[in-house]
């Protein structure tokens, strides 16, 4: 053989040796082997069951990433920093909305990705004063990501009236403050009257003329929150009374209506009345007779009377068109969270969810599937957005009871708990995914926590 064969024979039976497997070192059980090592990671001693199937990922982290501060903190620890990393902020900054948002500048190393904005201030949006009263709104304008309802806050000192009017889309309202009396009449000619106080609600179809007007003593009057089913609703489109008839010419307005008195109507007013002052009505004030009766289905619903559902963190009511019959495309639930509870990890199948925080303070994590989540904090008067089958939950943050609203575009409401879901599903399938014990599967909740308690 010549010394160039003798050569390449050498380097042949190296470059097989090389590629040869590693011997294992069978002192090692198959389930460790498998297993990547994580530090300051620990698994239980009875779940080598589920440690026997293909672990092929690290595990989490197990590091805190709770807030970092709030309104009450001392301004001098707001940085962009979370454990080792981000910097400093040496530049011009916004201190006072720092405090409100801290999961902004310093998000949970748990977010990754990009999610929409979901968080809109009613402080944020221009405000349109009346004589008598003002109103602002929220639409996709501001907060594109509620592209399936829109929001106005309104308030109306005593007396004054919001005019009559109608809109393309259904209105739903929720009381804040003080009472409203609201009047509709239905396409059948039926009309009605209530007053709705604190908690309460109201619901007109698309298309339904209506009016509002607040009640009690000079001091209050009435403030409202009013959802519509289409985020791209403005309340600068409203069909208005006023603003209908300064644009028909007078000839018609007084053949429509057939009085013999050629002034009957001319004091119209020549612009629109929007909101107005005017007299407090009477507490027992009633709709005229109507030869076709009152509307089938009130429009109104005392939600402050009716039960709440308690749990181990705070308590729930939900309201849809199963209790309240006329309310088709809206429902809603009044949810309370004590200080250190939360709203479980749940979703909406089919449906966004459209938020308004009453109370206390909060924390939303939305997770919107493919390693994508944004961590969002919420105050008295803010609006937050989480689209259809997006996962979440809701944090009180603060020391006191927070409460919320839960708004749907749905006639009837509808979530899927995590705990429950992992509950129902063969123990096989949840240890083999999650890596955790039978004590630990014997506790998860087979019927829907809802709001779970800090000790829980």
């Amino acid at each position: 053989m010549s010394k160039v064969a003798s050569f390449l024979w050498i380097l042949l039976l190296a470059k097989i040796v090389a590629s040869a497997p590693a011997p294992v070192d069978m002192s090692v059980s198959d389930a460790t082997a498998a297993t990547p090592s994580t530090s300051g990671t620990t698994i239980a001693s009875n779940t080598d069951s589920a440690l026997e199937a293909t672990a092929t990922v690290e595990f989490i982290s197990t590091d805190p990433n709770g807030v970092l501060w709030n309104e009450e903190s001392n301004p001098s620890i707001v940085t962009a920093e979370r454990g080792k990393l981000g910097a400093s902020v040496i530049g011009p900054d916004n201190i006072p909305t720092d405090l409100q948002n801290p999961d902004f500048l310093a998000p949970p190393t748990t977010d990754s990705g990009t999610v929409s904005n979901a968080k809109w201030p009613f402080a944020l949006s221009h405000n349109r004063l009346q004589t008598g009263g003002w109103a602002r709104q929220e639409n996709i304008g501001v907060m594109p990501i509620a592209t399936e309802m829109a929001g106005v806050n309104m308030r109306l000192e005593a007396g004054a009236i919001r005019e009559l009017h109608w809109h393309k889309t259904a209105e739903w309202a929720y009381v804040l403050k003080g009472s409203t009396q609201i009047t509709a009449v239905d396409t059948e000619g039926r009309n009605y009257l209530a007053t709705v106080g604190p908690g309460d609600l109201w619901y007109f179809p698309a298309g339904i003329p209506h009016s509002l007007q607040a009640t009690g003593d000079d001091e209050e009057g009435s403030e409202f929150l009013l959802v519509f089913d289409d985020g791209d609703f403005s309340e600068d489109s409203t069909f208005l009374l006023t603003d209908w008839l300064s644009h028909v010419p007078y000839e018609v307005i007084q053949k429509n209506f057939q009085i013999d008195n050629s002034d009957a109507f001319a004091h119209i007013p020549k612009e629109e009345l929007y909101i107005f002052p005017s007299t407090v009505p009477e507490d027992d004030a009633s709709a005229p007779e109507s030869p076709q009766g009152t509307v089938p289905n009130p429009y109104s619903f005392a939600l402050s009377k009716a039960n709440a559902t308690q749990s181990s963190g705070g308590s729930v009511k939900i309201v849809d068109s199963t209790s309240f019959t006329v309310s088709t495309t809206i429902a809603v639930a009044e949810v309370t969270v004590e200080p250190g509870a939360m709203r479980e990890l749940h979703w909406h199948p089919t449906m966004d969810e459209w938020s308004f925080f009453i109370e206390g303070t909060a924390r939303v994590t939305i997770f919107a599937s493919q390693g994508t989540a944004r961590t969002f904090n919420y105050q008295p008067g803010d609006i937050g957005y989480v689209p259809a089958a997006y996962g979440h939950y809701v944090e009180n943050t603060g020391n006191t009871t927070m409460k919320f609203l839960e708004i749907f575009k749905s006639d009837r409401f509808e979530d899927i708990s995590l705990n429950q879901w992992l509950a129902l599903t063969p123990p096989a399938i949840v240890k083999a995914h999650l890596n955790i014990d039978d004590a630990t599967i014997s506790q998860l909740s087979k019927v829907k926590p809802v709001v779970i308690g800090p000790g829980a």
